[in-house]
């Protein structure tokens, strides 16, 4: 195909910001069949060719085939390119959920060239500004009715900030500035599709941008190139036993590194049927369940499963079609494994994953010390895993804790535009240094691993990553506060929630959750980051190096919610 008549922004040369892959493992991965020297793009569009009239998708607005959903998708790219300042290369970024629209807008932005950047409708003002700061975007999609439709005013303040140049109103009217959904698809029909760009792009440019679990001051982004991400997907697709009798049910936002690489993209290789639940409602799931009759949940969160259990209508709901139940996110409690097999006959299998590359699955046959107590291995023989002593480049005796660190074939190299870190966040053998904690079990002859916490100062909420760096940053804006500490408390349903100690100014009246709540969102903040306890103290412990302890501030926390629940 040729990319004539449609502007580049892409420029030739070494890819500014990027870390590539060394020339001697590209030819490794090539070799090896891992790598196709095709674009993602034309990956998806080979499979749309060989399952063309089955099912593609399932969402509330309805079902949709293969041919049809690639169809609208090449449409909507041509018109975003025709229409739009839009050029090849701009990236674009999402602020939409479980919707058709989602769907097509992230498929046309392939076909369009474009680099989709996986952002969710939870993302405030902020964090969407300084991404698209952070990454030149140019373009956003929105869905007007998610919610309360809060977003179209959101979509209004970037544009009228200068943030993002480009609009596109998906399921609702548009505003003055913006483009509306259908108006893009309408002008994209008179279109040549046939000059699509999207087999001509750089196979070593980024395909797709992926969040790193959070945003920060600086953000940091991972960026998947074209050949890994593919691979990634299919890596997946085959290690689950993917294909067209399957129907994956997936119940989080799909715009989202799991969304994309768990469920669409290899779903969509594989000539699988994509269910899209509206929401994580426990109720809707199981309607679903009974309905579309899916093979595989491939990412439960913990809480979402505790939900499950607690609802008595699923002890009664039929749910044996489902083979693979997936939990990822955080550590399973066993407790929990147990009860779910014992109430609901279902068998857990779990998943470790991250942005920036690598998976691991407990396999299917696996007995229960294996899916209850590890993570599994990974799902492509050419993963390497150390476990390292942390911040050294020293393995740890096995069995031993220490930090968990990969490269592989769909892991990448270095964050987008952020070198500082990445002289961290990566050894000199291109090993990315995950920050997680974990130990590797030899069960059977066969090395499986457990996760064991954590070293990054990082609250996971559920399947949502709050770093404490960022929410300190706009508490100590606060008039009244003199210093902040974010620290993790441990909760049932979502594992852990975010407290905040607080030195306060001489004389200040104290500030309580709402209160401070109430600041946060004046600032940006998005909600799910809101600390949920508050606790104001003189002064902060310190370890022997002058750094204040978390370590005993979340020892405090702790002890004084065991003490509460002794006491109830």
């Amino acid at each position: 195909m040729s990319n004539l008549g449609y502007p580049s922004s892409h420029q030739g040369g070494p890819k500014l910001g990027l870390v590539p892959f060394p020339e001697s493992f590209v030819r490794r991965y090539r070799e090896a069949g891992y790598w196709t020297g095709r674009t993602l793009p034309a990956e998806l569009q080979a499979a749309r060719r060989e399952h063309g009239s089955a099912v593609a998708l399932v969402t509330p607005e309805g079902v949709i085939s293969y041919n049809d959903l690639f169809d609208e998708a090449e449409t909507l790219a041509a018109g975003l390119l025709s229409t739009t300042s839009l050029a090849v290369g701009d990236a674009v970024m999402f602020q939409m959920g479980n919707v058709r629209e989602t769907v097509v807008a992230y498929l046309g932005s392939l076909f369009a060239g474009l680099k989709p950047v996986c952002t969710l409708p939870q993302h405030s003002v902020r964090e969407i500004g300084l991404l698209a700061e952070h990454l030149n975007a140019k373009g956003l999609f929105v869905q007007a009715d998610f919610g309360r439709g809060q977003l179209v005013g959101n979509a209004k303040a970037l544009l009228d900030r200068g943030a993002i140049s480009e609009i596109v109103i998906a399921r609702g009217e548009s505003f003055d500035g913006a483009y509306a959904f259908n108006d893009i698809l309408d002008a994209g029909s008179a279109a040549d599709v046939s000059e699509l760009p999207y087999e001509d792009l750089p196979l070593d440019d980024v395909a797709v941008f992926q969040l790193s679990g959070g945003t920060t001051g600086l953000p940091k982004v991972a960026p998947r190139l074209h050949e890994d991400y593919t691979y990634n997907s299919r890596a997946w697709a085959e290690t689950l036993g993917y294909g067209p009798e399957t129907v994956i049910l997936y119940p989080l936002p799909v715009m989202h590194n799991a969304g994309i690489s768990l469920a669409i993209q290899p779903g969509l290789l594989s000539g699988s049927s994509i269910v899209l639940a509206p929401s994580a409602d426990v109720a809707g799931l199981i309607d679903l369940i009974e309905s579309e009759r899916p093979d595989v949940l491939p990412l439960v969160p913990p809480a979402l499963a505790i939900r499950l259990l607690e609802e008595p209508r699923a002890r009664t709901a039929d749910l044996s079609s489902i083979r693979d139940f997936i939990v990822g996110g955080q550590v399973l409690p066993v407790a929990i494994s147990e009860r779910l097999r014992d109430v609901l006959g279902i068998r857990v299998r779990q998943m470790f994953g991250m942005a920036e590359g690598m998976f691991t699955i407990t396999p299917a046959l696996a007995s229960e010390e294996i899916r209850h107590n590890t993570v599994g291995n990974a799902i492509s023989e050419a993963d390497e895993i150390r476990i390292l002593e942390p911040g050294f480049d020293v393995e740890v005796q096995r069995g031993e804790i220490g930090e968990l660190c990969a490269r592989g074939p769909y892991t990448i190299r270095g964050y987008y535009r952020a070198e500082a870190h990445n002289a961290a966040a990566f050894n000199v053998e291109g090993f990315y240094r995950t920050g997680d904690l974990a130990r590797e079990h030899v069960i059977e002859g066969r090395s499986y691993f457990s996760i064991e916490g954590r070293i990054k100062d990082v609250i996971n909420r559920g399947t949502e990553k709050i770093h404490a760096e960022e929410v300190e940053e706009l508490i100590v804006r606060h008039p009244d506060v003199v210093n902040a500490a974010l620290v993790a408390m441990p909760d049932e349903v979502f594992g852990e929630k975010a407290c905040v100690y607080l030195i306060l100014e001489s004389g200040s009246d104290p500030i309580d959750v709402a209160g401070l709540a109430q600041f946060l969102t004046s600032q940006g903040l998005a909600k799910y980051k809101l600390p949920e306890r508050v606790e104001i103290v003189p002064s902060f412990p310190v370890s022997n190096v002058g750094k204040v302890s978390k370590k005993d501030l979340r020892a405090d926390v702790e002890a004084k919610l065991a003490n509460q629940g002794a006491h109830q």
